[in-house]
């Protein structure tokens, strides 16, 4: 029998003490990131460092970039079908009675991403790891280095689109035709537009910022205090529905996590986020604080 979850949000002990149970899986959903020559940043997989610098015992890898997005949409980390996201999830062994936990080595927004995923497919058996596996290696827990092969298993999918906002939607919130709250997790550079990673530079109009590292703690990357977490997520909370939204659909799940937490059920992804926005001139950005 699987562990019970009760929360999405698992700690360091919950793991240790589960860690080795049958019926449940671990995964590493590390990205790496690195400045292309032009001084913007990209990202690759984060499979070579979970192999070489160490990982939770047992821990299975999945690739966020390409298995668990989809590789024909227009913008990078666009989620996947309903079919692609079954064989991904089946391929890591993890079944429809699998309980899950999922970690990342950056500040949780990448395991924050794959939880995201299997809410929005149907599946809520599925915890992150509150500090992953910063917080894991501070405390000196045991890693182990190498590829841990999985067994593959068959995973059955049902959407929920209610999870995903489109451009449409988001366009209907600005002007006032629908009513939510827009929360932004990009850094707050970018939020102001004092630094800019793609084609504009800013953030969607009425949006409050809360980004991703301003969620978790500075040293060992574990979420926030409920308190703390209410502080900045305040203008958004109790909001008919929350939109949440970054670069590209990765720190905003970060940003959802942390609603859920606090008792928010009308939290939605906006997918294609900045990099959708502005890419049309016509969608108004604005650049300050």
């Amino acid at each position: 029998m699987s562990p019970a979850l009760s929360s999405p949000v698992v700690s360091t002990q919950w793991l240790a003490d589960y860690l080795g149970s049958d019926e449940l899986v671990v995964v590493d959903a590390s990205v790496s990131r690195y400045i292309q020559p032009n001084g913007l940043g990209a990202y690759l997989s984060g499979h070579e460092q979970y192999i070489l610098t160490g990982h939770i015992p047992g821990a299975v890898f999945a690739d966020v970039i390409d298995d668990f997005s989809d590789p024909d949409a227009p913008f990078p980390f666009t989620h996947p079908t309903a079919e692609r996201f079954a064989a991904a999830a089946g391929a890591l062994g993890i079944t429809n009675s699998t309980t899950v936990v999922v970690y990342d080595s950056a500040v949780g927004q990448w395991a924050a991403r794959l939880w995201w995923l299997f809410r929005a497919f149907g599946y809520d058996r599925v915890a992150v790891l509150d500090g992953g596996l910063t917080k894991w290696k501070q405390e000196e827990r045991e890693t182990e280095i190498g590829h841990v092969e999985p067994v593959t298993a068959r995973f059955e999918a049902s959407e929920r689109p209610e999870l995903w906002v489109d451009k449409a939607y988001v366009e209907a919130v600005v002007a006032g035709d629908i009513e939510a709250a827009l929360v932004c997790a990009a850094p707050q550079d970018e939020f102001t537009g004092a630094v800019v990673t793609r084609v504009r530079g800013g953030h969607i109009p009425g949006s409050i910022s809360a980004p991703a590292a301003s969620l978790v703690e500075d040293d060992s990357h574990a979420l926030l205090s409920d308190a703390a977490l209410r502080s900045v997520l305040a203008p958004a909370l109790g909001a008919p529905r929350i939109v949440v939204y970054c670069g590209g659909g990765i720190a905003a799940t970060a940003a959802a996590l942390a609603l859920t937490l606090l008792g928010e059920t009308s939290v939605a992804v906006y997918d294609g986020s900045l990099n959708e926005w502005a890419a049309d001139d016509s969608a108004e950005l604005v650049t300050s604080a």
